[in-house]
């Protein structure tokens, strides 16, 4: 067991009334960052996106998930499918970024796949006597919807998103989340590690201060709620003041009753999906480490349907962007200092508050990921 593993075993042994950060270790090492790549990303389910990003055939985005180049595209039969993002020739990355296209073209020799993987043509194959174009299609890979959210999981043994997240399922069901529109999506890579991020985004403690320019002042530290959550997922709420911004219900909302017409969730589903659903409107990162210093990070948020479908809509997207650009500008100085602060020998990892009893349990399935790796 390498040394960042012993140390977080040892942290998470501890009851949570007398829990601390996770060691400098776990966000400095590479090989535990090799043994979250291997027992992680390489076999939980990972967010690429909302649905209806993928709205046409041909729609598709591409990323890289535990070092496999992989694409997720609507086929022409209307199927979302993930498939390896690699051409079967000489093993050239075939489609960069996102975008919509006719047919998967190689940009090295012009294989042609179709949407779904399958190969339509391979220009000058004909004297190979043992090419058969019948032969070839792209690996595919895992991918499901699971309340508007793209899944994908490279392990073929992984339980369904809808079975491990039963319970964040039903905990949010007023919201209806699955009818959120998305309208906006970005990708960022930021210099610090992807726990750190992943554990800002689990806590609201830091909101009056990190975003005292945002919507801290819209926040009260009594009124969080941090239960216990689950181990594939945890979840806190906090009540949002009636004045804040799209946060609280529409008026033409009616399912939404008491309380619940301000309640912001903000939920985690592990490793890296992370969603702040208000009843006004969502926002969420989607992680991927690159390297222990820096992550890859898809960015999107959007709005309910009593928001989208309001005669000020334009407005509303409009403010919702430059709102959540502001909060995502903030968090980025927040935890890149604590990577900073993460690399002197002189930090050391402090006691938790109750309000991050999240942390405590996001460390929790890091270690039981990582020693079952160990152990194998």
């Amino acid at each position: 067991m390498n040394i960042a593993a012993r140390e977080l075993a040892e942290t998470v042994a501890l009851p949570f009334e007398a829990a601390r950060a996770m060691p400098r270790s776990v966000y400095l090492s590479e090989e535990f960052l090799q043994s979250e790549l291997d027992g992680i990303f390489a076999r939980d389910w990972i967010c690429v996106g909302r649905a209806d990003q993928f709205a046409k055939p041909g729609d598709y985005m591409t990323t890289t998930i535990s070092g496999r180049p992989i694409m997720v595209i609507r086929d022409r039969d209307g199927n979302l499918r993930a498939q390896s993002n690699v051409c079967l020739h000489r093993m050239s990355i075939l489609l960069e970024g996102q975008g919509n296209t006719r047919a998967i073209v190689c940009p090295y020799h012009a294989w042609t796949y179709n949407l779904d993987g399958t190969l339509r043509g391979a220009p000058a194959m004909a004297r190979n006597e043992g090419f058969d174009r019948g032969d070839y299609c792209l690996p595919q890979v895992r991918c499901t919807n699971w309340l508007g959210w793209v899944m994908v999981c490279l392990d073929p043994d992984a339980p369904e998103p809808g079975e491990r997240l039963s319970g964040l399922a039903e905990l949010i069901a007023p919201y209806g989340m699955e009818n959120y529109t998305q309208t906006f999506q970005e990708r960022h890579n930021w210099n610090t590690n992807w726990k750190i991020l992943a554990e800002n985004f689990m806590e609201s403690y830091h909101l009056p201060v990190c975003h005292a320019g945002t919507i801290g002042g819209y926040v009260d530290l009594n009124e969080m709620d941090c239960p216990e959550g689950d181990p594939a997922w945890n979840y806190h709420s906090i009540l949002k003041d009636p004045d804040a911004p799209l946060t609280n219900a529409h008026p033409s909302n009616t399912t939404l009753q008491g309380d619940q017409r301000r309640t912001t969730v903000l939920m985690t589903a592990y490793p890296s999906l992370l969603v702040t659903l208000t009843p006004g409107y969502f926002w969420y990162l989607s992680l991927l480490p690159d390297g222990p210093d820096r992550v890859e990070i898809i960015y999107g948020g959007g709005l309910s349907p009593d928001y989208v479908n309001d005669p000020e809509s334009l407005k509303h997207f409009s403010d919702l962007k430059e709102l959540l650009d502001r909060v995502n500008d903030e968090d980025r100085g927040c935890t890149e200092a604590i990577y900073r602060g993460v690399t002197s020998d002189l930090a050391k990892p402090g006691h938790l508050s109750h309000l991050e009893r999240p942390l405590y349990e996001f460390a929790s399935y890091i270690n039981d990921r990582v020693q079952a790796v160990a152990a194998e």
